[in-house]
Order: C-alpha cells, then structure tokens, then sequence
C-alpha cells in the first residue's frame, strides 16, 4: 500500500512537471487537488475495500463495550504474611461499581426468568448485572434462605414488597408448593396472591374452603400460569406462609434471579456467604521491577488461565510485573491482562467475547480473576483489576461458564517492592536465557 501510494506520489509530480512546462499555471491548482483526492480515494479503497471490510466483520468477537477511565481503588484490606489481601468482612456486591458502559448477547434459551442479554451502565453495582446463577457452587448463595439474608443484612421481610423478590415472578403454583411443601395445607382464601391469581385466571370453579394444594389437583391449568401474571408490588413479601425459610435453590430457575433482585442479598459480606472467599495456599512474592509493553518474549510467566493453566508465555506487547521470593519465584514474570489475552471459559458459554480473557490469576478462587492492568514504571506503581464470568447450569440445560471477562473493576494496587498475594496452583518455570 505504501509502495502503491509512492507511486501516485510520482505521478502527481511527474504532471505537475508537464504542467509547468506547457505554461498551463492557471489549471495547476486544479489538478493538484483532482491528484490529491485521487491517491487519498485509491489509498482508502486499498485500506478499506469490500474485501477487508468483510473480513472486518467475520473477525468482530462478541464482547463487552469498554470506555476508557480511571482506575481508583477503595477496596477495604487485610495483611497475609505482609501482603495486602480484601477484607471480606467489609466487601459485599455493592462494592463492586462499573466504570463503564456495556453488554453482552447470552444464547436465547426458552427458560423462565432467564434473560438473554446482560447490559451495564457506568455506575452501577455488580449485584444489579450478576445473578445467583453466575456463583453457583462458588460462594453457595443457593443454600441461603431468605431468613437468613435477613439476618444478617438488617432488612426486615416484613416490609418488603413481593415483587421485590424476582423468582417469584415466574413461579407457578404447584412450583410454590414444591418449594414450600406446607404451602399446600393453606387455604386459598388465608394467601392473598394466590387467592388473587385464581380469581384472575381461573373462569370456573368455586375456592371457598379450599387448600392450595386442593385447588391444584383440580386444576391443571395451573401448572402453565406464573405468578407474575398480576401485579406483585400490591403484596408483602411474607404474605406467602414460609417463602423465608425456604432455600433459594427450592424455588424453580432460581438461578436466573439477580443479585440485587433478592431482597438484602446485597448487602451481606462475603465473608458471611456460605462458601467464602478465602486465600488459595500462602504463596506471597514482591513486586521487583514493573515492566511496560515495550518488553517481548517473556517466558518465566505465572499467569494465564483455567483453560491454559499460569505459565502462559507472552511473545510481544509484554507487560508486566517481575516477581522475586522463594522457591524459585525469583525472576517470575505476572503478564498485564490489558495487553495480553488467554483462551478461558467452558461450555457454550466459553465461546463468548470470543472465547478470550485477560491473562491473570485466580489467588482467591473461581469467584473472580486477578488482573494486572496498569503499570507506571516512572513511579513504579501498579493496578490489579478483577474479572467476573457468567454461568449458567440447570438439570436441564448446561451452558458452562463464560471467560471471565465481566469488568474490569478497581482491585489492589501495589508499588515496587510490596508484598503481592500470589496463591495457588503455582507451577514456576526454570530460569533460562531466552532473550
């Protein structure tokens, strides 16, 4: 392309050249501008032309937008043996803000509750975007019961809405009861929503002095009718006898719920969720030199994913942070996820943004991934961000889990020689010289 655009070049000066010699001054300004416009239009035909741009759009990855921002850090800490690590006591979902705009397009699947697309805003918290579902088996928020939520949030379930309390929404009756076996033992006419379904939907049939589970086996119709078919804010949330105490994983497509959309949820510590958040081993290093994307061919490296295990080399665009400590950390290289992308995720969803995350590490589990993003050498500081993925298991459909690729949210930062949390699996390359 540049030797093509040389040539326009020449050929603009060679008639120029004609030009002059043939007297013609008063039509050369016309023609240096035809010959302009005709090298910039033949330069962007070349650059841009349907072939390339059709292969453009066959290369484009289903991703999340991104704008650009600025990395501040609030997040509350701890020491382990010297380096900083969160403080789960003081951290819930509510500490996790966007910083910027985005979505991502799911599989359409004909569930209840489930939604096919997730969309962000800047500003809004993680609770608002993620749901039960995305840490199932993780942090083991299936097992709470709405009594315990309240019990430890401080909310009271009494003066909640019933429509604050999304999985109800797409339960059907006979799914209640399964949920909350005594529920059937009620009459119609004592559970307010019930009562008002039945004499919504159903055109036949008397209810006086009937239970609930009564009314279903004579009716089958309601296996089909959810009970978001009339309007749920006008009840409380305790209006169903028993909804507090059982667990969310009793609720039919409980996983489709989100965070935010089970009431004091958001606001419950990690360290209070069922399966929490700790440290994988005890691996500590220091931050020994931080090193921009001018470096290449890095081959010590610890980080990496799930999918490619953490000793992912890094071949250009190279930042990161070098690493010193025992058995061997010494000369270890922590690559930037900014600039470097590993294959990650499983499943069907593991093909979304496509089927790429940030290199990093997961020192505190599967919840979320350890990033090293910016890195100022000037000043030798460092920022770590973290990543979420989406999940989607049921007993009927198994979509797997995303890459973790939702974020990237302020995590710790660092400076040259502090104590950096490094976890566990590690698996650390001998030192060569592959320079």
């Amino acid at each position: 392309m540049l030797l093509r655009t040389t040539k326009s070049k020449k050929n603009i000066q060679s008639s120029q050249i004609a030009f002059n010699r043939s007297n013609l001054n008063k039509n050369l300004k016309s023609w240096m501008v035809f010959g302009l416009l005709t090298s910039l239009a033949l330069h962007g035909f070349l650059a841009f032309g349907r072939g390339n741009l059709v292969g453009s759009l066959l290369s484009q990855k289903a991703t999340a937008a991104t704008l650009p921002y600025t990395f501040t850090s609030t997040m509350p800490t701890k020491l382990l043996n010297n380096a900083p690590v969160p403080d789960w006591d003081n951290i819930n979902f509510k500490s996790f803000v966007f910083s910027s705009d985005g979505s991502i397009e799911l599989p359409t699947v004909k569930t209840p509750g489930y939604k096919s697309k997730r969309i962000w805003k800047a500003g809004q918290t993680l609770d608002q975007v993620m749901e039960l579902g995305d840490f199932e088996e993780v942090l083991g928020l299936e097992n709470f019961s709405l009594k315990n939520i309240e019990n430890l949030s401080n909310i009271s379930l009494e003066n909640t809405k019933l429509s604050n309390f999304s999985i109800t929404q797409w339960q059907t009756i006979p799914e209640l009861i399964k949920a909350i076996p005594k529920l059937a033992d009620e009459q119609v006419l004592d559970v307010p929503p019930i009562r008002d379904l039945v004499e919504q939907t159903l055109t036949t049939g008397k209810i006086e002095n009937l239970t609930i589970g009564e009314l279903v086996q004579q009716n089958p119709k309601l296996d089909d009718i959810e009970l978001g078919a009339i309007d749920l804010s006008k009840y409380k949330l305790t209006s169903i006898p028993g909804i507090a105490k059982a667990q969310l994983k009793d609720f039919s497509n409980w996983q489709n719920a989100a965070i935010a959309e089970v009431p004091g949820l958001n606001n419950v510590s990690f360290n209070n969720f069922p399966i929490m958040t700790v440290p994988q081993g005890n691996i500590v290093g220091k931050v020994d030199l931080p090193l921009k994307e001018v470096e290449a061919n890095r081959q010590r490296s610890i980080s990496g994913s799930y999918q490619e295990g953490f000793n992912v080399p890094c071949s250009q665009n190279c930042a990161h942070i070098e690493l010193s400590g025992l058995g061997g950390l010494t000369g270890t290289q922590w690559m930037s996820g900014k600039f470097q992308k590993v294959s990650g995720g499983y499943g069907i969803l593991g093909k979304l943004n496509g089927g790429k995350e940030p290199t990093g590490r997961n020192p505190f589990g599967k919840v979320f991934k350890q990033v090293v993003w910016d890195i100022n050498e000037a000043d030798g500081s460092i920022t770590t961000a973290m990543f979420f993925r989406i999940c989607k298991h049921s007993l009927f459909v198994d979509l797997g889990c995303s890459p973790y690729f939702i974020g990237p949210f302020p995590f710790l930062p660092y400076k040259e020689k502090s104590y950096i949390f490094i976890g566990t699996p590690l698996n650390i390359l001998q030192h060569q010289n592959f320079d």
